[in-house]
């Protein structure tokens, strides 16, 4: 039995492309980027109390792909050419270290910390067509290390509750994986498909899990929120208001409210004709929404160790 739940527009901020929720459970604060803001003058980290409605956002001078919150206060941003410290009260931001993907057209994109706080980010072609980048893990003691290669667009990194899996997405490629994960090295192995999106309407974008061991992934153009079982079938669809969405992630008292953010960009690369199409956004495009009433749990989102 389905339980009943609702689907709410909780912001119209009219992000260019929102990415990256995530949900800090000492402070009830949601946090996400608006990834290509800079490029047409919106801020690009995003701060929101649900409880009392209080916003705040930042701006940057470039893309953020991905922010973490650091266990000691601030954050890390995964920028255009690599890992970041961000200062909330000031909000400076100091270079950690830098990446090799090319800089003429790649850029760091989506993230997320796994259990001992290490920060993995991935990178994106910028013209979404070539498998120029890597997927990178950035550790407690600042060394950086190249987990994966060939990407065109990294999205959607996350594990399972007992951490003996991650899942890691090529967007354009049209495909989740699966890797065995060794938590005590930080080191994914036995790369297999877990989900194909060739049949689909959408492109795998933003992925959490819930304490259920399900992987939650939000497709981009289908606008459908799609949760997998632990064996890669889908369990369920909800259709959003918008089909342009990005990201997911649990939120809430309880960790039962569900975040999905969403992209108002319009202007992309002719390689791809689902977004070529669009002329103009969608009503309420670029909003970030809220899910509730679904009673599935989330997990706690860990911060950066170092």
């Amino acid at each position: 039995m389905v339980a009943d739940f609702t689907i709410e527009c909780l912001l119209k901020c009219e992000n260019h492309l929102g990415e990256g929720p995530v949900w800090d459970v000492e402070t009830g604060l949601l946090y996400w980027v608006d990834s290509t803001g800079p490029r047409v003058g919106k801020d690009a980290v995003w701060q929101l109390d649900p409880q009392t409605g209080t916003m705040q956002s930042w701006p940057s001078s470039r893309d953020v792909g991905a922010l973490a919150l650091r266990k000691g206060g601030g954050a890390v941003l995964a920028l255009t050419d690599g890992f970041y410290t961000f200062d909330f009260d000031s909000g400076k931001t100091e270079l950690i270290v830098s990446v090799d993907d090319d800089p003429s057209r790649a850029r760091l994109n989506d993230g997320k910390c796994d259990r001992l706080g290490r920060f993995f980010a991935g990178g994106m072609d910028d013209k979404e067509e070539l498998g120029i980048c890597g997927l990178w893990r950035l550790d407690p003691d600042l060394s950086l290390h190249r987990i994966e290669d060939g990407i065109i667009c990294s999205n959607g990194p996350c594990w399972s509750p007992d951490d003996a899996t991650f899942y890691f997405a090529d967007t354009f490629k049209n495909e989740i994986w699966a890797y065995d994960y060794d938590l005590a090295t930080g080191l994914p192995s036995n790369k297999r498909v877990f989900a194909s999106t060739h049949a689909d309407a959408g492109f795998a974008d933003g992925s959490t899990v819930d304490a259920e061991g399900y992987l939650w992934n939000a497709q981009v153009i289908s606008g459908d929120l799609i949760r997998y079982a632990p064996d890669g079938s889908v369990e369920r669809k909800i259709s959003m208001p918008v089909r342009n969405i990005t990201s997911v992630m649990f939120g809430g008292p309880d960790l039962e409210d569900i975040y999905v953010t969403s992209m108002a960009r319009v202007s992309h690369p002719a390689a791809h004709d689902g977004f070529a199409k669009q002329t103009k956004p969608q009503f309420a495009a670029g909003s970030l929404f809220r899910i509730r009433g679904l009673g599935i749990r989330g997990v706690p989102e860990p911060r950066f160790a170092g």
